[in-house]
């Protein structure tokens, strides 16, 4: 899935709305497509039951605010606005300009009023104590660990108190754990990521696991035989 990624960095030092240490996936349309094949022909529904756990564990509530950080082209929003409903809201951040723009078109074609933005993690332009959940999947692993601890304290400011923080992420093989530094990821893992949940100010942390076809760690350079969830409340 790293065929449409590219790292883009701010000369400055200081990310912009468009500016991020992470990885940025792009490709629009072309980047549905490639993942329409990998889960029809080779996870087999698994994208799609890892899209509904997260919104099952995140146990979303009609009338809520709801934000998916990292949304790609808007596949996990455009899903979560059927459970908060008419009276909730949706948003999603993603720093890829096509990944917008195609989440953008997906949501006007069925009506719906989602609020896509160009965006970074670490500097989520919304208001403190904004959103009663926050979502991340299959993005995390794309951070090196200083940008890991700076998106997780800017998720604690813009959640409410109480509210709820869902992370979806691969988990990292053994025989790859030498690969994060050559795609500008940090050492840690997704075993890791509960200690940085809690140092960010949430508690409650619990996690659980889907697992992967075994084949699907040939895919993505990063990923290993399963998913892990993690879910943590703001303290």
């Amino acid at each position: 899935m790293h065929s449409f990624g590219r790292h883009q960095h701010s000369e400055s030092g200081e990310a912009s709305a468009k500016e991020t240490r992470g990885m940025i996936l792009k490709g629009g349309w072309r980047h549905d497509l490639m993942t329409w094949f990998i889960e029809t022909f080779l996870f087999r529904g698994k994208l799609r039951e890892l899209r509904q756990r997260t919104a099952n564990l995140a146990r979303i509530q009609p009338g809520e605010k709801v934000l998916d950080v990292g949304c790609g082209t808007g596949t996990l929003a455009i899903e979560v606005q059927q459970c908060v409903g008419a009276t909730g809201r949706v948003f999603g951040v993603d720093p890829g300009t096509k990944q917008i723009a195609r989440a953008r078109s997906k949501a006007a074609r069925r009506n719906l009023s989602i609020e896509f933005q160009i965006g970074v993690i670490e500097h989520l332009d919304f208001p403190n104590q904004t959103f009663d959940v926050v979502l991340n999947t299959l993005m995390m692993h794309h951070l090196p660990d200083k940008l890991k601890h700076q998106g997780l304290s800017e998720i604690a400011l813009v959640l409410k108190p109480g509210g709820r923080l869902v992370i979806a992420d691969f988990e990292r093989s053994k025989e790859r754990q030498d690969q994060p530094a050559r795609f500008g990821a940090g050492e840690s893992g997704i075993q890791d990521l509960p200690g940085f949940i809690v140092e960010a100010g949430f508690s409650q942390v619990e996690t659980e696991k889907l697992r992967l076809p075994r084949w699907s760690a040939r895919l993505h350079p990063l990923s290993g035989p399963g998913v892990v969830f993690v879910r943590a409340y703001k303290s």
